[in-house]
């Protein structure tokens, strides 16, 4: 039985992208043993894989004690995979590599790595399809492998059929009223520069509540609560009845299992967009003014999945220079972002979602 391993440390966005991979090789090799390499606070995204045959789990330990790193590269070692793949790239997932004794090693290609692998790929520059880079160049990592069937660029989410039920269950003990619109908002970015400003975000609370009457849903983390209550509380009073701020998810699973039953997901760039898209819910996303967005603009249609970037709106305040080489001034851009660049193009998403 051939066995695989991929590697992808990172953040949720990045584990759910790299899941492809164990879902293709699936499809090519229906009998192999994938495993996937990742952080522990990522792995409910891709529990109940049914491609994922085990979660190794690179945990903080790893990093904190050069022993208890040996010995975890040890422990692969003697898994003796035959393939791996690394879509992370970084030295962490290079130990992984060098150590394994896989006969084929797959990553991308870098000067000063790439004697590690047998195979290498050159991350593209410039999306070529709806997909976005972030799983276009993914998908590269694919190409020494072949299928009968097309390989599915689409991130998956798995959920048992008793969590979309309690799912269910917890909007309906908080009365939500399913005759109207419901739409998860995420709120708040994971961090001061991808957080769309808090007056700006309430007139786009405002903006949709009129428009539409929707129940609206917080998404943000207990330690959010402060910052998600002063978001409530700058939105307008009729805004305030229809929005249920105290639903909050006590897990990501939870948070999945509540958006399976929303209409849309809107707000700013993050995890919790990349996750809706890969329950195959509607996205209205806000970027943030230094986020490369044709990494993660994944699947746009001018329709379901619908972004926007203050770049594309006032590219003069970029010139030449890419978002992220802006990194610096992204609160002072922010500034510039105000909610009547988004407004219009919101409004059209809402009278589709």
């Amino acid at each position: 039985m051939k066995k695989i391993l991929v590697i992808q440390q990172k953040m949720i966005g990045d584990v759910l992208a790299s899941s492809i991979l164990c879902n293709n090789l699936k499809v090519a090799y229906p009998d192999a043993q994938i495993d996937y390499l990742i952080y522990p606070f990522t792995k409910p995204v891709v529990e109940n894989n049914p491609n994922i045959d085990n979660l190794i789990l690179f945990k903080e330990e790893f990093r904190k004690s050069k022993k208890a790193l040996l010995q975890f590269l040890v422990s692969i070692r003697k898994a003796k995979y035959d393939i791996v793949i690394d879509a992370y790239g970084k030295l962490e997932s290079n130990l992984v590599v060098g150590m394994s004794g896989a006969k084929k090693k797959i990553g991308f290609r870098k000067s000063y790595t790439s004697f590690l692998y047998t195979d290498t790929f050159r991350a593209l520059s410039k999306p070529k399809t709806p997909a976005g880079l972030a799983i276009e160049n993914r998908m590269l990592l694919l190409e020494p492998f072949s299928s009968k069937i097309p390989f599915d660029n689409r991130p998956k989410i798995f959920l048992t059929e008793e969590e979309i039920k309690n799912g269910k269950e917890i909007l309906t003990k908080n009365n939500i009223d399913f005759s109207k619109k419901v739409y998860m908002i995420g709120a708040l970015g994971s961090g001061n520069n991808k957080t769309y400003p808090f007056p700006y975000m309430a007139k786009i609370l405002d903006t949709i509540v009129a428009k539409t009457d929707a129940t609206l849903l917080f998404n943000y983390m207990p330690s959010q609560s402060k910052e998600a209550q002063q978001i409530f509380e700058l939105c307008q009073p009729e805004t305030q009845k229809n929005i249920k701020i105290d639903i909050v998810p006590g897990s990501i699973r939870e948070f999945l299992s509540i958006t399976y039953h929303c209409n849309a997901l809107i707000g700013n760039e993050g995890g919790a967009v990349n996750m809706a898209k890969a329950l195959y819910k509607p996205t209205f996303t806000i970027f943030s003014t230094w986020i490369k967005k044709e990494a993660w603009n994944a699947f746009e249609d001018g329709s379901d999945n619908v972004s926007v970037h203050l770049k594309d709106l006032k590219p003069e305040l970029y010139g030449k220079k890419s978002a992220k080489e802006m990194k610096d001034q992204a609160m002072q851009l922010y500034e510039a972002f105000i909610p009547e660049l988004i407004i219009p193009e919101l409004e059209s998403y809402l009278g589709k979602n």
